[in-house]
């Protein structure tokens, strides 16, 4: 079936999916957020830890990849959940150009704006370390401590870490 503008021009119109034509539904893993047998004392350590390493640094978010906060120290007026859902909507978008240009899975992502700097770094296959900075923070210092504090968390949030 066909719909016109206000031109006249006929326009195609898109047929719905019938249900057979559906991918399946896929299984997610539960969400870490939430989850009390997480070290958590453990894990705010680490994240404190970075921030005494990187002036600047303003704070930590340690979310999932769902986008929901597994804990924060962040030090400003910023809402953690909200820093959260950004760094998976960062990571989404990282993963699909990782995909579509062939280069491999997600492993960090810098959004420099005009007062600051945001980095989300991969922790594990369902947890994502964000990192907000000044503007006068230096990034390199950053790229160079956060990767191994995103290696040590992946150890904390891992199964068998105990």
């Amino acid at each position: 079936m066909s719909t016109a503008d206000s031109t006249g021009t006929v326009l195609p119109r898109r047929a719905a999916r019938q249900p057979d034509e559906l991918p399946p539904p896929r299984s997610f893993p539960p969400s870490l957020a939430g989850d009390p047998s997480l070290p958590y004392a453990a894990i705010r350590q680490e994240l404190a830890d970075l921030r005494l390493q990187i002036p600047g640094l303003l704070g930590c978010v340690l979310g999932g990849v769902d986008g929901l906060l597994i804990t924060h120290n962040l030090q400003t007026d910023v809402d953690p959940d909200d820093l959260a859902a950004l760094a998976a909507t960062t990571y989404g978008l990282g993963r699909q150009v990782g995909l579509r240009l062939g280069q491999g899975g997600f492993q960090q992502s810098t959004v420099r704006n005009e007062d600051g700097y945001l980095s989300v770094y991969a922790v594990s296959a369902r947890a994502l370390l964000a990192v907000v900075g000044q503007d006068s923070i230096n990034v390199a210092r950053l790229h160079l401590h956060a990767p191994p504090v995103a290696q040590r968390l992946a150890v904390l949030l891992s199964p068998g870490r105990l």
